[in-house]
């Protein structure tokens, strides 16, 4: 029997050949690989399926066996609060990276002001968190497994539940691995689409903008998020070696919902506790966004140099505040990253609206940076709560490294 070499064994390397292609074929044909747009969107929709089960047999399972309910209540509480302290750093240190390197100043070459009279009518609105939270799937999902899992823990004779739910689990992932074998795929979907529509040539009028948001979100990844492991005696490296398909998935599809079933089972795998993982990762989603929070606040600075409307200290942190409100919501309101964003100038009251438009051109890439930054962010949280539990056990996998600092 032939065998074959370790790096065409792993889904890593069709994912890498599939963008590669998907890159070529949007450059060169870019008529036929628009129409492969729903290979993309298509996986998305079926990754999600899988989300709502996932996350409430893990949080179920997890609650169910927790002797001590009150460590539920005290994680939660931990990880809401460590996700406003990082997306608020996240938040700052977009705003400071935008002043320094001026990606606003590209306007001033003469590019026209696209027509964005769709963006006008958004009025300004107060945050709605019951809208919210009924718009968002994800944390009824989450509310109904911390229910379940509280009533299986205070039954008397609590095996046969326990025991189906963990069959469930067990076939759930086991449909999961089938369906993530066309990851391949739907990385080319979405990639083929995104260089068949907009081109590369889009890129170079913002050009200065995109490399300013990726290399605000590397810094990010490298120092702050990496600087929180290190202090847990954790390597950024070597979590981003483990992650690296995840990574990938994300990149092709935009979307860093396909990648969250995998990436809970990757960290469970690293060794932190499935309640930590299941409460942390999906709560994450919502609140701890912190490659959108870099991209708000970047997009909104941005603006404002365009327009050559200069910002006071005051009207920055104003901006900080709002953004530290409306960014909660990203992941619960219909397209996301505009209508969030429409909402923050509205708010501002400053900066036009219409300026949007420029970011249209853009968006599609941004998004990538924005879906990868976040998914890496929430592991990391994930990592921390689990340190600071004495939740997190490293385990000696053949497939996961040791993530401790050499």
């Amino acid at each position: 029997m032939v065998r074959l070499p370790p790096f065409l064994r792993h889904m890593t390397f069709y994912v890498l050949i599939a963008l590669v292609f998907a890159v070529a074929l949007g450059f060169f044909f870019p008529n036929v690989a628009v129409k492969a747009e729903p290979l993309g969107t298509l996986f998305v929709s079926v990754i999600k399926v899988f989300i709502p089960p996932i996350i409430f047999l893990t949080i179920s399972l997890g609650i169910s066996g927790m002797s001590d309910l009150r460590k539920v209540g005290r994680i939660g509480i931990k990880a809401l609060l460590y996700f406003e302290i990082v997306t608020t750093i996240a938040l700052a240190l977009g705003v400071t990276l935008a002043n320094i390197a001026q990606p606003g100043h590209i306007g001033k070459a003469g590019l026209p002001v696209p027509d964005a009279t769709k963006f006008t009518h958004q009025p300004a609105k107060g945050f709605d968190w019951l809208a919210f939270f009924r718009s968002n799937l994800t944390l009824q999902v989450l509310l109904a497994a911390v229910i379940a899992g509280i009533i299986l823990s205070r039954l008397s004779n609590k095996g046969k539940p326990v025991f189906y739910l963990e069959t469930a689990t067990k076939y759930v992932f086991k449909a999961l691995k089938i369906v993530m074998y066309l990851a391949p795929v739907g990385a080319f979907g979405g990639m083929a689409f995104t260089v068949g529509k907009y081109g590369l040539r889009t890129l170079i009028p913002l050009g200065k903008l995109m490399l300013t948001v990726y290399a605000t979100m590397f810094v990010f990844i490298t120092v702050v998020l990496g600087s929180i492991l290190r202090y847990y005696g954790l390597s950024i490296w070597k979590y981003l070696r483990n992650i690296r398909e995840e990574i990938l998935i994300v990149l092709g599809t935009s979307s860093s919902e396909a990648a969250l079933p995998t990436l809970m089972d990757k960290l469970q795998q690293m060794g932190c506790s499935k309640p930590v993982t299941g409460l942390v990762v999906p709560t994450g989603y919502s609140f701890n966004l912190d490659g959108t929070s870099i991209y708000l606040s970047m997009s909104t600075i941005f603006l404002a140099q365009l327009y050559g409307i200069p910002l006071s200290i005051g009207e920055t942190l104003s901006i900080l505040g709002i953004l530290m409100v409306t960014s909660k919501g990203a992941a619960g309101v219909t397209g996301s990253g505009f209508i969030v964003l429409a909402s923050t100038l509205t708010a501002v009251q400053k900066i036009p609206v219409e300026g949007l438009a420029f970011l249209l051109a853009v968006d599609k890439f941004m998004s990538e940076a924005r879906a990868i930054t976040n998914i890496i962010g929430n592991g990391v949280a994930t990592l921390v709560i689990s340190k600071s539990e004495n939740e997190f056990v490293a385990v000696g996998s053949p497939k996961i490294n040791d993530l401790k600092i050499s």
